[in-house]
């Protein structure tokens, strides 16, 4: 009696595990009757029939990481690289890839190895090595839709590593020397032209600023040589009226200007390594004063025309103006 109670505890204890099934986080069971798929257990608890349904696949619904294999691929312009990568995947639907597919994982890998070598195959070496990328984006693209089917989502491919042959990587290496070389001298000719450019910038100001202080320069020396004419041609004008009056020391003035300017070419002369003075350069002092005589004369008859010259608004005036005094010294003859 005691033998038949404990194989009946140990058959509800077999019913009980075989019946009651705890799905964990992440996982996905599928459920088969009598080998048959019928349907599948999420995480929790679930119950099954006993004697009739058993767990078929335990499946990992989590983002899974694959590797691929190193191979060796020709590329278009007949250079061998090797390249690995990796591939990372979810099952979507725990069903189909269980039952549509034997081996996931083997599978996907093989996958990932023909469609590389079909995407690389198709490049020459140098996009192969510029457009990872590319590659990338192609290959994502045709996985995805070769394991659509199955139940499985790959979310990314990444080529890993990529070795070209030694020699053309040497070959590369001074080629990248040579790049690098050609960077540098192209650097180094755009410096020197921005410092010739600068340079003949600054020459040009130079030149500029110099031709401006040059016209200025110009208009200031033909001001001067202007207000230098006016005041001859008001001496001038002045000595012309004393000698219209008969002032002998006019004519002097002249004379006087004529003897100086004789003797001052006579001085400037290269040749002439002596001057003598002659004895008749008293008399050209006393010409001197004697238009010194003159000038103030000539001032005191412009003063005289000045006060003697009606106010706009006034009445003109009956008397006659006052006559020009007397120059000083007696130079000048009396009328």
């Amino acid at each position: 009696m005691s033998y038949f109670a404990i194989a009946l505890v140990v058959l509800a204890i077999v019913l009980l595990f075989s019946v009651v099934k705890i799905v964990p986080q992440g996982r996905e069971f599928t459920v088969e009757r009598f080998g048959k798929y019928t349907r599948t257990l999420t995480p929790g608890i679930s119950l099954l029939t006993p004697f009739v349904e058993r767990i078929g696949r335990r499946m990992n619904m989590m983002e899974q990481v694959l590797d691929v294999p190193t191979q060796e691929v020709i590329t278009k312009d007949n250079a061998v690289v090797k390249v690995d990568g990796i591939v990372f995947i979810q099952v979507m639907d725990a069903a189909r890839a269980a039952y549509r597919v034997d081996d996931l994982p083997y599978a996907i890998s093989q996958l990932c190895m023909t469609n590389l070598r079909t995407v690389v195959g198709s490049m020459e070496l140098d996009e192969v090595l510029s457009q990872r990328d590319a590659i990338n984006t192609r290959l994502l693209h045709v996985i995805d839709a070769a394991t659509e089917p199955w139940g499985v989502k790959a979310n990314r491919i990444e080529i890993k590593d990529l070795t070209p042959p030694a020699d053309i990587t040497n070959a590369m290496a001074r080629q990248m020397k040579a790049e690098r070389e050609r960077r540098a001298v192209v650097t180094e000719a755009d410096g020197e032209k921005q410092a010739a450019i600068t340079r003949a910038e600054g020459a040009k100001q130079a030149a500029i600023l110099e031709a401006e202080g040059r016209r200025e320069a110009a208009f200031r020396d033909a001001e001067a040589r202007e207000r230098e004419a006016e005041a001859e041609a008001k001496a001038t004008a002045m000595v012309s009226e004393a000698i219209a009056r008969g002032d002998v020391n006019a004519i002097n003035y002249f004379v006087a200007q004529k003897y100086v300017e004789a003797f001052a070419e006579l001085a400037r002369n290269p040749t002439a390594k002596t001057v003598i003075v002659p004895s008749e350069m008293s008399g050209l002092v006393g010409t001197i004063a004697g238009l010194g005589e003159l000038v103030g004369l000539a001032k005191e008859q412009q003063q005289i025309r000045n006060e003697s010259r009606p106010a706009p608004a006034a009445a003109p005036r009956t008397t006659p103006p006052t006559p020009p005094r007397p120059p000083r010294g007696g130079s000048v003859p009396r009328t």
